[in-house]
């Protein structure tokens, strides 16, 4: 597919995404990417950003709910699973068990509305 395809088929806010991504000096490497990990386990990101030398696994989730700490775990797990830095998760909110799991993992969290003020 290409680029130009993918572009067409993306949500609004993975371009959001992308868009933030880029003016905050990282490399967006690839886009919906699939890593074995260590496991032997496919480990799915929506975005696999760089900044530096760190790779980070970024996942989207436009969900109109509250992301809770099991997403977060899975994230942080998938992203350990495949040897990728401190893993970004985009959503509308998250339960205050995220934040606090997130901040104790080194986890960013990154609402849309925070992304959405970057344009």
């Amino acid at each position: 597919m290409s680029a130009e395809e993918q572009a067409k088929q993306r949500s609004p806010l993975v371009d959001m995404a992308i868009g933030y991504f880029k003016k905050e000096g990282y490399k967006v490497n690839s886009e919906n990417v699939a890593l074995e990990g260590n496991s032997g386990v496919m480990r799915h990101f929506d975005l696999v950003v760089q900044k530096g030398r760190l790779e980070q696994g970024v996942w989207i989730r436009d969900w109109n709910r509250t992301i809770g700490v099991n997403v977060i775990i899975n994230l942080d797990t998938a992203s350990e699973d495949v040897e990728l830095g401190a893993p970004i998760m985009i959503g509308e909110k998250f339960s205050d068990h995220a934040k606090s799991y997130s901040n104790r993992r080194k986890i960013s969290l990154l609402t849309k509305q925070k992304i959405g003020s970057f344009r």
